[in-house]
């Protein structure tokens, strides 16, 4: 384990303690919050934001200063909406290209008939309309284009990392889609290695210390990619030898807020970007936790204590009331649980609602 690594990324990830002041400055900082996990997402988000509610998170959405959508990966992700263009230009094509025989050989999903649905798709949302999935599927019948079978899901989901569609919040608790370029405001695009350059600094100077595999990882780039990201922004970061490998880190930092006091308790929703956004995650794992062993993974929904996670939560929502159950790998200390009990209030407030620690699963 390297000494110090975890406690650096804590403050850069804005875990140590709350410092953005708005959900889109969160956004921007990371420049792409894993979402697929859509409630969850709003949770990311809003736990590194000083006095922010789920509702505070939505209304981001809804002001369309940040949007959600497939940049990278083919994996959703809430963006700035001046970063969501250049992003999915030129990180979305190689998951189509990856995947394009798949597409092709199980859903039927080829050029020829993507492009057809993205005339049908089109006309359905032109003059600024948002339509929810179902009602998508409902046009693309209507043309006689099947959507059964994970169809329809495929063919909006290559016309999102085309650039044509991006989510569009909430129509009562559907999710709707409009045309991204309707939906967001005109941005500056980047040439390619611009692209890059930019994906590096705003990786390591977000989750840094971390090292070239882990933006690879990251951005879903090759491992080429993201040398000559690091190469074209050498002046905005910094690098050190850790174990014999080499750590980046962003050189710009905003001010570190004072360490917090230990046991530092952390309630993160899953695919948080402190446990998905690395290529190696084994330093996030105590080794006396034996997560594994227990049927506990990284990406649930993860109890962080000090930086490593020892266990995982679920919540039940009755009425006005949250309850959070935790299910730890290893014995949970006096000072841990006190400290957990706060950071069950905190996720409380973030939903406005009343919180309680169950007992634990």
């Amino acid at each position: 384990m390297t000494p110090g690594l975890l406690p650096r990324r804590l403050s850069n990830q804005g875990l140590a303690r709350p410092a953005f002041r708005q959900p889109e400055d969160v956004v921007a900082w990371f420049g792409a919050v894993q979402a697929q996990d859509y409630l969850g997402s709003l949770w990311a988000i809003g736990q590194r934001v000083r006095r922010c509610t789920e509702a505070d998170v939505e209304a981001a959405e809804a002001r369309r200063v940040i949007v959600r959508t497939w940049p990278m990966r083919g994996t959703l992700h809430f963006v700035a909406a001046a970063d969501a263009r250049w992003m999915t230009r030129w990180l979305a094509p190689r998951v189509i290209a990856r995947n394009a025989a798949r597409w092709r050989r199980d859903f039927d999903v080829d050029a020829r008939r993507v492009g057809r649905a993205d005339e049908i798709v089109a006309r359905a949302l032109e003059g600024g309309r948002r339509l929810t999935r179902d009602a998508l599927y409902a046009a693309l019948e209507s043309r006689r284009m099947a959507t059964g079978g994970s169809r329809g899901l495929h063919l909006l989901l290559v016309l999102a990392m085309r650039g044509r569609l991006c989510l569009a919040g909430r129509v009562g608790k559907q999710h709707s889609f409009a045309l991204l370029d309707e939906w967001l405001p005109a941005a500056p695009e980047l040439d390619r290695d611009a692209a890059l350059a930019e994906l590096a600094v705003r990786y390591f100077t977000s989750h840094g210390p971390a090292t070239e595999r882990d933006l690879a990882w990251w951005a879903g780039i090759t491992l080429a990619d993201a040398r000559l990201g690091i190469d074209g922004s050498r002046h905005r970061l910094e690098c050190e030898s850790l174990d014999g490998e080499t750590f980046w880190r962003g050189a710009v930092r905003r001010a570190r807020a004072a360490a917090p006091a230990s046991p530092h308790v952390r309630l993160l929703p899953a695919y948080d970007e402190y446990t998905v956004a690395y290529a190696d995650r084994a330093p996030l794992v105590e080794s006396r936790s034996r997560l594994d062993a227990r049927g506990m993974g990284l990406l649930s929904p993860a109890v962080l204590v000090d930086g490593r996670v020892i266990g995982t939560w679920s919540r039940t929502i009755k009425g006005d009331r949250v309850n959070v159950a935790v299910r730890a790998a290893r014995r949970i200390t006096r000072d841990e649980n006190l400290a957990l009990r706060d950071a069950v209030a905190g996720y409380g407030r973030f939903l406005d609602l009343d919180a309680s620690l169950t007992d634990r699963a």
